[in-house]
């Protein structure tokens, strides 16, 4: 049976892992919600000039 805590002792994380994850987090990425936020100022500018 595994023991969790000495498993978890012997953990070491990968280095790969981080530098990863530094460039996925460092990167401006456009996504859908950004796409909504833009198109709904877009709707809210255009509705105060009506």
């Amino acid at each position: 049976m595994l023991n969790f805590e000495e498993e978890l002792a012997k953990f070491q994380p990968s280095r790969d892992i981080d530098q990863v994850e530094d460039t996925i987090v460092n990167r401006d990425i456009t996504d859908v919600t950004d796409i909504m936020v833009e198109f709904l100022k877009e709707q809210y500018e255009q509705d105060d000039r009506e």
